[in-house]
Formats: structure tokens, sequence, C-alpha cells
């Protein structure tokens, strides 16, 4: 159990793409009710990327809010670590790409994959070379295009996955109170086939033959995966609440990934959690994979939910198996800043944050009208 925190989140940053795709668009190319989407899904709207939209361009816009509210620059950043399981190329890593982007000169840069539960993957990266002095300031961004990788035939994957990004700050912490007080990430290989992209690997290229049948979308085992998931994560999180003396009742906000309504209904459920502790973006942007918590927090920090003092738990499950957990204390305005300065000061309601390139950006118009 970590008793004194040695680092803090002293800002976060979200980005969508232009493109929203609603259900009623995907009922007609899947041949599907759209109260059905809704219904196993808890999803009314996820957005797309369109071809001059990509990783590191989603990612710059989050990390540029999230220094922003943190009050820095990119240069005064020592690390960026990058989560996503849908890179622009298999080398090099989209944090390389990201830190040419921002000017970050002075940082180290590389990936994690680690799928859905990347962003603690990543942060607790940060944390422990923050912990052991290496570094002071550490950018964590998760960034995913998945809509690159489903199956536009296949309800299970097309009605679940979205694309975006958040971004944290984390830095050393002299508070002593607030701040990241356990972090822990785990891993069952033994369960690797329940969520794939068979092909486009060295195991298997891409080719004609892959594309054919699909071998370069997503394959999902959902049922198998919803199971796994309920099972494994709530175990993790009970015990980190025991080792740390805590009831479900202490904490104030519970973020967790955002698979799908279903699985955080069930989460609640299981946990004994009110709704009203429960972040939930799903209905507005669907499954962004590992940038789905990372989003969700920044909505928390946007909307000013996380009031100091605030115990905060985060939790994350994905392919891989992989799982993570998070324990923070929120911190005061005068220790972080929580909001970007034209921000401060009023609450913002859920409004995607878009990405936008230094040329002008044009609809895909292709990937538009598979839809239709």
């Amino acid at each position: 159990m970590v008793n004194t925190p040695a680092t803090r989140i002293i800002g976060t940053g979200s980005a969508l793409p232009k493109q929203a795709i609603s259900n009623a668009q995907l009922a007609q190319r899947l041949k599907i009710d759209e109260s059905y989407i809704v219904r196993v899904s808890g999803i009314r709207t996820r957005y797309w990327a369109s071809n001059d939209e990509q990783c590191s361009t989603l990612a710059e816009v989050a990390a540029h809010r999230a220094l922003d509210a943190a009050g820095i620059t990119a240069h005064d950043v020592d690390v960026i670590i990058v989560s996503t399981t849908s890179p622009e190329m298999p080398f090099p890593s989209t944090a390389c790409i990201l830190q040419s982007r921002l000017g970050a000169s002075r940082a180290a840069a590389f990936d994690v994959a680690a799928s859905c539960s990347g962003f603690l993957y990543a942060l607790s990266m940060a944390d422990r070379l923050i912990r052991a002095g290496q570094f002071r300031r550490g950018l964590v961004v998760a960034t995913e295009i998945k809509s690159r990788y489903v199956n536009l035939d296949d309800a299970q994957t097309a009605m679940l996955f979205g694309d975006g990004a958040g971004a944290a700050v984390l830095v050393r912490n002299h508070d002593g109170t607030s701040g990241l007080l356990d972090i822990r990430i785990g891993a069952d290989g033994q369960r690797h086939d329940l969520i794939t992209i068979p092909a486009g690997g060295s195991r298997q290229p891409m080719s004609v033959e892959t594309v054919k049948h699909r071998l370069h979308t997503i394959h999902l085992r959902g049922a198998a995966l919803y199971r796994a998931a309920i099972k494994h994560l709530g175990t993790q999180i009970s015990a980190l609440l025991d080792d740390h003396r805590l009831s479900v009742t202490d904490i104030d906000h519970w973020i967790f990934h955002q698979a799908n309504g279903r699985l955080l209904a069930a989460l609640r459920d299981r946990l004994g959690i009110a709704d009203s502790h429960v972040l939930s973006v799903i209905e507005q942007v669907g499954n962004i994979s590992s940038a789905s918590l990372p989003f969700a927090l920044d909505m928390a920090c946007r909307q000013q939910r996380l009031q100091p003092g605030h115990l905060v738990l985060l939790g994350s499950f994905g392919g891989g198996l992989t799982w993570g957990t998070a324990l923070l204390r929120w911190g005061s305005p005068t220790e972080r800043p929580m909001l970007p300065t034209e921000n401060r000061g009023r609450k913002q309601e859920m409004e995607p944050i878009r990405s936008t390139s230094r040329r002008t950006r044009r609809v895909d118009e292709r990937r538009t009208g598979a839809l239709s």
C-alpha cells in the first residue's frame, strides 16, 4: 500500500475526430434496429476519423489541452508515454511522432500496447519513472483510431468502437496528501484470444487473402470477454479497497474504461456503487479503447466534478487480457490548475473537443458512404 503519493495529475485533455457516426447510419448498414444498438451497448453516437486525421493529430490536440491545464509547455516535459493499439505505422512509435508535433525535444518517448488498459499501464510507468527520480514531468497520452479496424458487416464490433484521445500530465508530488495513492496492473495471457486483430503483424502479414476474409479487423468473443472483465476487475478493485481499508462508499468518483453500457451497469451492481458516483460517457462517444478512461477523466475535470480531497478510483480492462486500477486523492485548485485559463470559473457541459489540423480538412466521403 502506498502511504504518501509521490506523483499527481496536474492537467488533463481530450480530443475527438470531427465526424460523428449515429446509430441511424450504422443501423441502416448493419440492417438492425437503432433501439437494439442502444439496448445492448448503451451507445448513441461515436466519432470516426477521416483520412486526414491520425492518432498523432488527435494525440496532439489532447496533449496541448493537458499541458495548458497544467500550466506548462511541451519543452518542460521529460517523458512522453503513448498508449495505442492502432498506431500510424509499426515503427517509429506514435510517441516519437507526437514528440515531434509538440516540439518536446527534451522528452524521451515510447509507446505501450495494452489494449483498453493501456492508459493505466502508461500512467503506472510514468509514476514509477518519476518516483525513481529519473524524470520530473511526464505526459501520458492514449490515442486510438479503432474505426479503421471494425468490420462494417459485424454489428458486435461496428456499433461499439470509436476514435479519440485523452491525456494527463503527471509530476512529482510535493504535497504529501493529494495525488496518486496506488496503481496496479495485471494480465492473463492465456485469454489472449478473446479479442484480436489476427492479421497485419509478422505472424500473418496483410495480403489479399487476409483482407478478403476480414482478418485485419477486430475479432471479438464478446460474451467471454464480458464475463472475464466482471470477474477480474471486480476482484482487483475489491483487493485495492481492502488494502487501503476503504469501502465502496468512501470513493467519491468511479471512472471506468467505457467498454459498453451493460458492462458499466454490471460493475455498478457487483460492487454496489450508486449510479451518481459513476462517470459515464459511453452514450456520447462509444468505446474508444485505451483513450476512453482519460477522456472520461478529462470530462470530469472540465465539468468540475472532482473537488479537493475527493477519492477517485480508476479501473480498466482489455485485450491481452490486461487490467489496471488506480486510486487518487484529488488536489485543490491551488495545487493543480484543473481547467485551461479561459475556462476556469464556469462549469462546462459535455461538449466534444474536435481535432483540428494545420490545413483544411476534407470529409472522408468514401468511409461515410460505406455506411449508407
